[in-house]
C-alpha cells in the first residue's frame, strides 16, 4: 500500500510543471500532511533521531534528540555532530576509507558522556545513506539512546559480585584462623595443668601469669574473628519497621567511653525521624563503621555532628566530622576492598557498609575536604514514601 502511494506521488511530482494552481495547492497540502505525520511518528519515539550531513552539520533532530542533548530546536539544528561527540569523525572517516565498493555501508556504535544539565551516558548508532537526485549526496542517520541506568545497574552488579567474592574470601581466611587458635587454646590448657603440679617451683607463678595473658589474647582474637564473620557474612536483611534514632542511640551508648577517652563530643540533632524498613543489627554495623571512622579521623576536641533530613521518598542521615579530611585521589577509592587511609586498617568497613545499604535499597555517599573534615550521607527509603505526580 505504502509502495503504491509513494509511486503515485512520484508520478505526480514528475508532472509538476503541468499542474494548475488548484492541483498544486492540493499537492502542497498533501505533502504537508505527510510531513506532519512523519514528524509525529519521530517525535513519539523515546530514542533521539538525527539526520546529519557529511560535514557533520545536523539537518534534522526529533524532540527526544533535543532532550537527550539538552539543546533547543534553534540550538541543535546547524550544530556539528563531530563537535558534540569528539573522535566520531575520525572513526567514521577511517571506516568509509576502508570500505570497498562491494561491502555494506559501515555502521558505527559509540557511547559518550554528557555532563549538562546532569551527567548521563548516551549510545550512538550511526549509518550512512544516500539521498537520490541529480547529484546524490550522502547523509547519516543517527539514533541516540540514554543508557545511563543500564550502565549504572551493570556496574553496580559487577561491584556487588566482586564485593561478595572478596567477603567470602575474607570469611574463609577468618574461619581458617580459628583452627590454630583452637590448637593454641588446647596446648595452653595442657601447660596450665602441668604448672599446677609444679606449685611452689621456681618461676611457676610468672609462668602461670604468662599463660593467663596468652589465653586472654587468644580469647580476644577469637572474639574479633567471630565479630568479623558476623559482620561480613552475606545474608539478606531481615527487614522490619525500624526507628533509626533508637538504633543510633544504642551504638553511641556503646561507644560513649571511647569518644570520652579521645576527647571527642557527639552532637545529634533532636528530631522525629521517619520510620524505615531495616535490619536493626545490620544497620548497627553501618552506624558503628561510620562513627568509628569519624572518631579515628579526629583529634581531641573534635566534634561529630549527626543530622537528619527527609523528603517524600527518603531519609538522609548526615555524619559530619571535624577531622583531617580525605585527599581527592583517595576519595574515589575508599569503597574498594583493602584500601584504607588508616594505619592498621583493613579497608573493609566502608565496603561492608555500602553493601548493607544497597541491600536495604539505599545508598552511602562521601564528601570530604582535606584539612576541614568529612561528611558521610546514608540514604534510606522511607516506609511511608509517597508517589509524587510530575508537573506537565
Amino acid at each position: 500500500m505504502a509502495a503504491k502511494k509513494h509511486s503515485s506521488l512520484d508520478r505526480v511530482l514528475g508532472r509538476l510543471d503541468t499542474l494548475d494552481s488548484v492541483n498544486l495547492a492540493n499537492l502542497v497540502q498533501r505533502l504537508a500532511r505527510e510531513r506532519g505525520l512523519f514528524e509525529e511518528i519521530f517525535n513519539t519515539l523515546q530514542e533521539g533521531i538525527l539526520v546529519v550531513r557529511e560535514d557533520g552539520a545536523i539537518e534534522y533532530a526529533n524532540s527526544s534528540a533535543h532532550q537527550l542533548i539538552a539543546l533547543g530546536s534553534d540550538d541543535l539544528v546547524g550544530q556539528t555532530l563531530w563537535r558534540l561527540v569528539p573522535g566520531l569523525h575520525s572513526s567514521l572517516s577511517g571506516a568509509l576509507e576502508d570500505r570497498s565498493a562491494s561491502t555494506a555501508a559501515p555502521v558505527i556504535t559509540r557511547e559518550f558522556e554528557l555532563t549538562y544539565p546532569e551527567p548521563r551516558i548516551l549510545r550512538l548508532y550511526m549509518v550512512p545513506f544516500r539521498v537520490s537526485g541529480a547529484a546524490p549526496t550522502r547523509r547519516f542517520a543517527v539514533i541516540l539512546s540514554d543508557v545511563t541506568k543500564e550502565r549504572q545497574s551493570t556496574e553496580a552488579r559487577i561491584e556487588t559480585e566482586r564485593t561478595s567474592s572478596i567477603l567470602l574470601l575474607a570469611a574463609g581466611v577468618a574461619h581458617e584462623l580459628g583452627n590454630p587458635l583452637n590448637s593454641l587454646t588446647i596446648h595452653l590448657q595442657l601447660i596450665e595443668r602441668k604448672l599446677k603440679r609444679l606449685k611452689g617451683a621456681k618461676d611457676a607463678a610468672s609462668l602461670e601469669e604468662s599463660v593467663r595473658v596468652c589465653r586472654d589474647e587468644v580469647s580476644r582474637l577469637d572474639g574479633i574473628i567471630s565479630n568479623f564473620l558476623e559482620a561480613i557474612r552475606p545474608r539478606p536483611p531481615d527487614l522490619a519497621e525500624t526507628d533509626l534514632a533508637e538504633v543510633l542511640d544504642d551504638v553511641l551508648r556503646f561507644q560513649h567511653r571511647e569518644f570520652a577517652d579521645r576527647g571527642i563530643s557527639v552532637d545529634v540533632e533532636a528530631a522525629q525521624w521517619p520510620r524505615v524498613m531495616a535490619d536493626r543489627n545490620q544497620i548497627k554495623q553501618v552506624f558503628f563503621n561510620v562513627t568509628k571512622n569519624a572518631m579515628e579521623a579526629m583529634k581531641p576536641g573534635g566534634i561529630l555532628k549527626i543530622r537528619a533530613r527527609a523528603d517524600d521518598d527518603s531519609l538522609f542521615l548526615l555524619f559530619g566530622d571535624t577531622g583531617s579530611g580525605i585527599k581527592q585521589e583517595d576519595l574515589t577509592r575508599l569503597f574498594q576492598p583493602y584500601h584504607t587511609t588508616k594505619t592498621g586498617g583493613h579497608g573493609l568497613g566502608l565496603m561492608i557498609a555500602r553493601q548493607i545499604m544497597r541491600e536495604h535499597g539505599g545508598q552511602i555517599g562521601l564528601d570530604s575536604k582535606e584539612g576541614v573534615g568529612t561528611i558521610v550521607t546514608l540514604q534510606f527509603p522511607r516506609k511511608d514514601r509517597r508517589v509524587r505526580m510530575l508537573q506537565n
